[in-house]
């Protein structure tokens, strides 16, 4: 490759006849070609190129565009500029996982007038876990490409596992260790994957970097913010809160606008195959493993303690203190009559501590690594959870930037605040920074 084209192409490969002969008419339909016109290339393309192929056969197109997949990968995450000039209008990079919302995000785009080219984030692999339940596994990576490929649409994949496993796994297992409840996804968009697929827009010359979210961008004078969604059942700003304006400048959101049953209707109309696809609901690294077994195979066994009230009296005994968060009430294993609540967790001493649900209230909130885009005093709610109702808060006085330590002072009762949780800050709809529960 140099300047985004295709300078020479070569394979190596043990197969049947039809794979050798896939192999040969992928190199030689790229070789001096654009490389985003490589990553166009499709598996039905391919078996047009050798004249067509059986049902049998055609997994050897398949095959082969799986390997240039990857070459292109390799390509991706190098960090090489891989610029063209666009073919037409502005290019955009989307993120398609192989779901309805970012298919039709690339389908809005396109019908705008933008030339789209897709990305794919691998971040996980393990034979424990279900990729095709996850959003970021080999799995779906073929799958979204197979997607993006039916729309017409150039993909890459970009492969992130390394940093991933490294910065997000490891903190997460090391928040259950210490006691906290993390939520990963919120450190996995702020400080992984989107800002990493931003600085491939840039090395694609795309002007922007296009997502499926449902959120907002709103400007208030002083820069780009996110603001929540038309969708307030779908919005995903809590999520997302952990961007810096300087990426969020990049971005568009084309569904902010819109509904679930709105997008998928739109996908329906236009005939993609994943208009009714279900959505994934597990955290990717959990997919069909489930949180218990993660964790063991990760250095948190189950190791046996003490159930007690707040009086440090003994009620029973648990499976290891990072199997229960703060306001959980099933599966405490404890019998009183009434429901009985997790209050908080002691790492050190593995004991959890319950009661009742009024021991679980509270009005002030002390959180840990703030980072605000404006000035504490504009903040006039938060959000404890995902998907939580936004609560009346005002914040400890101090200027935008970074700060070790604040307190928040809520306008309503709050139950079941977990540490290690996101705390996003907002100004009415505006998203104004974020901060760890403490």
């Amino acid at each position: 490759m140099r300047d985004g084209w295709v300078e020479r192409t070569t394979f190596g490969a043990e197969g049947c006849a039809a794979l050798m002969a896939c192999a040969a008419a992928i190199c030689e339909e790229i070789e001096g070609e654009q490389t985003l016109a490589a990553a166009a290339l499709s598996a039905d393309r391919v078996a047009e190129l050798v004249g067509g192929l059986s049902l049998q056969g055609r997994h050897a197109a398949e095959l082969s565009c799986d390997a240039l997949g990857r070459a292109l990968a390799t390509l991706a995450s190098s960090g090489e500029v891989i610029r063209a000039q666009p073919t037409y209008g502005q290019r955009v990079l989307v993120a398609v996982s192989g779901g309805v919302d970012s298919a039709v995000a690339a389908l809005l785009e396109r019908e705008r007038g933008a030339e789209v080219v897709a990305v794919t984030l691998k971040l996980w692999a393990d034979e424990r876990t279900d990729g095709t339940q996850a959003c970021c596994s080999p799995e779906a990576v073929r799958g979204a490409r197979a997607l993006a490929h039916s729309m017409g649409i150039p993909h890459l994949t970009l492969d992130l596992e390394d940093s991933f496993r490294s910065r997000v796994v490891s903190s997460f297992v090391e928040g259950y260790r210490a006691g906290e409840t993390p939520n990963p996804c919120v450190l996995c968009n702020g400080a992984l994957r989107i800002d990493a697929m931003v600085a491939l827009a840039d090395r694609l010359g795309a002007s922007e970097l296009v997502t499926g979210h449902y959120a907002e961008i709103a400007d208030d004078g002083e820069g780009p913010l996110l603001s929540v969604a038309a969708d307030e059942a779908k919005d995903q700003t809590y999520m997302l809160s952990g961007l810096a304006p300087a990426t969020i400048a990049r971005l568009r959101f084309p569904l902010a606008a819109m509904t679930k049953p709105e997008v998928r209707q739109r996908a329906a109309a236009a005939g993609l195959a994943v208009a009714s696809k279900r959505e994934s609901q597990d955290l990717c690294f959990l997919a069909g493993e489930g949180k218990r077994s993660f964790l063991a195979r990760h250095g948190l066994a189950d190791r046996p303690g003490k159930v007690v009230d707040q009086a440090g009296d003994i009620l029973g005994e648990h499976p290891g203190h990072h199997h229960f968060t703060v306001g959980q009430r099933r599966g405490v294993g404890v019998a009183r009559g009434k429901p009985v609540f997790v209050l908080r967790t002691d790492a050190a001493r593995n004991r959890v501590i319950v009661g009742d649900r009024d021991d679980l209230a509270t009005t002030r909130v002390r959180v840990r690594d703030a980072r605000l885009h404006r000035h504490s005093d504009r903040a006039n709610r938060v959000r404890l959870r995902y998907h939580s109702q936004a609560l009346p808060c005002r914040v400890s006085s101090v200027p935008a930037g970074e700060h070790a330590e604040l307190e928040l002072e809520l306008g309503a009762r709050a139950y079941g605040v977990s540490p290690g949780q996101t705390a996003c800050l907002m100004d009415g709809d505006l998203v104004i920074g974020r901060a760890t529960i403490a």
